[in-house]
């Protein structure tokens, strides 16, 4: 069984190339983020020619997340029970499902933009109830992974160069704590090869050459109960996947599974 999470920045800047990728690939289950769009513009209709079946959490703006897939999709939950709200609303950021022999969880966590800010006040109390949220499934019997885009860096491995981001967000104590705090629960971290260079970077920003001079950043994440590692063939990077022209800024991260 394969698996992926995947930050599209857009799926309807992305379709041609992410139908494409599906069929490349065989991807049985894809966990995406950042929609950009709303549920009813959500190109279920397209990913069904391919036969997958979508769960979506989207209201438009620039959150939004689904799970698409091939091998059964049910027991949805949608949202993320007594998550936080910012500027009064729930934000479209998780999504829950079962896809045959696993149980899954796709994530956007907010960025926090600054540490003064209310949003990574916001980002710390989400991670908060993420870990919650989880909790039951990670201790469960089933293999289970919550994964997605965490907008954090584990470690200062990481990130290309770890001086340019002092004080800033993605790598606080705080924010690694959090993290910590989630795999505490039961999960580990699936680290998947880079494919090229030494670094399994995942995000590069569009600025500055960064991608091509691999400036980038591992925050695309896949934390996994033992049932879930255990099965665990191989991960990757798929670096490809970010060169050319309509890239997301942001690589799939694909999981191999023995089942």
């Amino acid at each position: 069984m394969r698996i992926a999470t995947w930050n599209v920045n857009s799926i309807t800047a992305r379709l041609p190339r992410l139908l494409a990728w599906l069929e490349s690939t065989g991807t049985d289950v894809l966990c995406i983020q950042e929609t950009k769009c709303t549920a009813e513009q959500f190109p279920a209709e397209a990913l069904r020619e391919l036969g997958y079946e979508s769960a979506v959490n989207a209201t438009g703006r620039w959150n939004g997340v689904a799970i698409v897939s091939r091998a059964g999709l049910s027991d949805v939950v949608t949202g993320l029970p007594d998550g936080p709200e910012y500027d009064a609303v729930q934000e479209p950021r998780a999504i829950s499902a079962t896809c045959g022999p696993v149980r899954l969880w796709s994530v956007y966590v907010p960025n926090g933009r600054e540490v003064e800010h209310e949003h990574y006040a916001y980002k710390l109390r989400w991670f908060e109830a993420l870990r919650k949220a989880v909790a039951v499934d990670a201790a469960g019997a089933l293999p289970f992974a919550v994964i997605g885009d965490f907008n954090v860096a584990p470690t200062d491995e990481d990130v290309w160069d770890p001086a340019l981001f002092e004080g800033a967000t993605h790598v606080t104590p705080a924010e690694r704590a959090a993290l910590a705090a989630l795999r505490e629960e039961g999960l580990a971290d699936v680290m998947p090869r880079p494919l090229k260079y030494d670094r399994p970077y995942t995000f590069w920003d569009y600025r500055e050459l960064r991608f091509p001079k691999n400036k980038g950043m591992r925050i695309d994440l896949v934390y996994g109960n033992a049932p879930f590692t255990a099965a665990v063939k191989d991960s990757y990077v798929d670096r490809e996947e970010r060169k050319g022209k309509g890239a997301s800024d942001h690589a799939p991260v694909v999981v191999d599974l023995d089942f």
